[in-house]
């Protein structure tokens, strides 16, 4: 599922909202999440996940096509853990 088709079925789920409505709302909650994110803060949706963000240490790795060494520099990669109740819901 995408954001258009999530839009979609939020919208047909609430008829008393446009698809305007629902847009804007959806978009409200990601720029939300992402700028909870960029300010290192951990977003938590109980019955959902939560997202945060972990910091990767500058490591040496090497080219895989030509054996070279790498310098890999330090940077921060979102991470999701989701919660119980999804992953319940995965194994039936």
């Amino acid at each position: 599922m995408n954001k258009s088709e999530l839009i979609e079925k939020i919208a047909e789920e609430n008829p008393h909202l446009s698809k305007r409505q629902v847009e804007f709302i959806v978009n409200g909650v990601f720029n939300s999440i992402k700028s909870a994110l960029e300010s290192d803060e951990k977003v938590e949706i109980r019955g959902f996940g939560s997202f945060k963000v972990r910091k990767k240490n500058r490591k040496e790795a090497r080219n895989p096509k030509t054996g070279e060494k790498v310098i890999v520099e330090a940077k921060s990669v979102p991470y999701f853990k989701p919660s119980r109740e999804i992953k319940l819901a995965l194994l039936k």
